[in-house]
């Protein structure tokens, strides 16, 4: 398929990972919380604690309006905002796995009617049939994470998938089982950040004692991340892991970015152990708040990380950032962008600067901006003397990505810049951009002078 451009002031991958981490954070929420609710309502029943079953009916509350208005929302926005900067990607992933799709929306619309089921049943059936009600839900959320979960890893590391294309093949790939305990840690951890709040509004008595109930939750969510996470990178193929983990990382922001997903970890763990199990009467508002935004730290920066090291893909050797599959390179380096796209082949009819801006729209939009977000007009003079230079530079990449070693790429090209696409065209298409790339060019300070003095 040949889909338009849809250009973004912020870029779309900050758009896309604004609305994104907002969800999966929330998700992540609906999905632990709904364990947690099931857990104290039932250790409530057995027990006979009124406070315990008190904390689990205030949570539902928030569970509700949160994951089933909220989390709602914003998945709907992550399909429509990635189904308009990434149309390729979103069409490849649904032909690949429409009855993945169709059996998570149907675990989904479970998990919708059970939590609302639950929430308007408080004390109306029976309380043995209302905790059966809640494990209903989050077995239902759960097993949606369990299909998604496969989605969503296969596009950094489709393994098996690029040679046989089949369905189990890509799902059950190198990092579906890390991914899948490490997510199920974070459940955890998004769990408790919320039901702390619920807690601290207990009744004094009973206030410290529910803080350490789940204190200890949020510890066992840390412990089950990290053990999950360290699982993960060494799933990764070694040049997925030189992106960010080397002596000199491919890119170093991810670097920092790895140091900070720890650390954070680090500090919800020690948080976590000496305020809300050590000494929960000490469990201020503001110490409840930080165990919470360290927690969502940590998952924001695994997200980043794991979005990033995917470049310059979006599935992993099979589809670049801008849409263009790795079969595609000979063909269009032969006949040129006119030649796939029908866009461009308008554009061209408008003369060379309109095709050349075309051509930046179709190969280089998905990441870069003029101005704003990783701004072309910057950072193309950054890279090379010149625009030719530049190009030609881009050009060369595309030798590496036709070879494939073990499911990923194999570098093998001297210009190698493994985070970027290369440039896909023929020598028309390098000059078209190259004059278009011209005219972002800054104008010097001593022309301008000189032309004012004129």
């Amino acid at each position: 398929m040949d889909y338009p451009i849809w250009d973004v002031t912020v870029g779309g991958g900050v758009l896309m990972g604004i609305v994104a981490i907002a969800h999966v954070i929330v998700s992540h929420f609906a999905i632990g919380g709904g364990l947690l609710i099931a857990v104290s309502e039932t250790l409530a029943v057995r027990r006979g604690d009124s406070q315990l079953r008190e904390l689990a009916r205030r949570s539902s509350f928030a569970l509700i309006l949160i994951s089933t208005v909220f989390g709602a929302i914003s998945g709907v926005g992550i399909w429509v905002v990635a189904g308009l900067i990434a149309p390729g990607a979103i069409s490849a992933l649904i032909h690949n796995y429409v009855w993945g799709w169709a059996i998570e929306w149907a675990f989904f619309f479970l998990e919708i009617v059970a939590a609302l089921v639950y929430f308007a049943t408080w004390d109306k059936i029976s309380k043995a049939a209302h905790v059966m009600v809640g494990w209903v839900y989050f077995v239902a959320a759960y097993l949606s994470l369990v299909i998604i979960n496969g989605i969503v890893t296969f596009m950094l590391t489709p393994g098996q998938w690029l040679e046989t294309g089949a369905f189990w093949d890509g799902f059950f790939n190198p990092t579906y089982w890390p991914s899948l305990v490490l997510r199920t840690g974070i459940c955890l951890m998004m769990a408790a950040s919320f039901l702390l709040f619920a807690a601290r509004r207990a009744d004094a008595e009973a206030r410290s004692r529910l803080t350490r109930f789940v204190g200890w939750w949020m510890v066992a969510g840390v412990l089950v991340s990290y053990a999950g996470y360290r699982w993960w990178e060494a799933a990764l193929p070694e040049t997925v892991r030189a992106m960010f983990q080397a002596d000199s990382p491919l890119i170093t922001g991810l670097n920092a970015t790895r140091s900070m997903t720890l650390w954070a970890l680090a500090v919800a763990l020690g948080l976590a152990l000496v305020f809300l199990v050590a000494l929960p009467r000490a469990a201020r508002l503001p110490i409840v708040a930080m165990v919470a935004v360290a927690a969502f730290i940590f998952f924001g920066s695994y997200e980043r990380l794991r979005e990033a090291v995917r470049k310059p893909f979006l599935i992993h050797s099979f589809m670049f950032s801008n849409g263009l599959g790795i079969d595609d390179i000979a063909s269009i380096n032969e006949n040129g962008m006119a030649s796939v796209s029908g866009w461009v082949a308008a554009a061209a009819e408008d003369g060379q600067l309109a095709f050349g801006r075309q051509l930046f729209r179709t190969q280089c939009a998905a990441c870069h901006t003029v101005d704003g977000y990783l701004a072309m007009r910057e950072r193309v003079f950054e890279e090379a003397e010149d625009n030719s230079d530049f190009l030609m530079v881009m050009r060369a990449q595309g030798d590496y990505y036709l070879e494939l070693e073990n499911g990923q790429i194999a570098v093998t090209s001297d210009y190698d810049i493994p985070y970027m696409p290369p440039f896909v065209g023929n020598d028309e298409d390098i000059e078209a951009l190259g004059a278009y790339l011209a005219t972002l060019a800054p104008v010097a300070e001593t022309d301008t002078q000189e032309a004012g003095g004129e």
